[in-house]
């Protein structure tokens, strides 16, 4: 079974929700607010995709860093922002069987689901 990380609230997260749903795909969401996430599961989503990619440079919680947080960013201390800072990670992910898709768009969905 695959697994949606995000935040309910989240728009994006919403739009995959329903297309998950729509095409009778199974999947456990996991939301960062209510089940947390561990430093292993961002280390292994770091590893397949990157901090950089990860990192949410969109976000209100990003632009609430000072300048100086953002100017001297490392793996090590973003990994501690998201984990601190949820929202700082782009949503929604989608964890399947062999890969992990960041972001909604029902055509990768597609392609990559059925």
């Amino acid at each position: 079974m695959h697994t949606l990380y995000g935040i309910k609230n989240c728009d994006t997260v919403k739009k995959a929700r329903l297309w998950l749903d729509e095409n009778a795909i199974a999947y456990r969401f996991h939301d960062y607010r209510v089940d947390g996430l561990t430093y292993q599961q961002l280390m292994d989503f770091d590893a397949q995709l990157g901090w950089e990619t990860l990192l949410n440079r969109s976000s209100t919680s990003w632009r609430q860093l000072s300048d100086e947080q953002k100017s001297s960013l490392t793996q090590s201390t973003a990994v501690q922002l998201m984990l601190n800072t949820p929202t700082l990670i782009k949503r929604p992910l989608l964890q399947t069987d062999n890969t992990l898709l960041i972001g909604f768009k029902a055509e990768v969905y597609r392609t990559e689901l059925l």
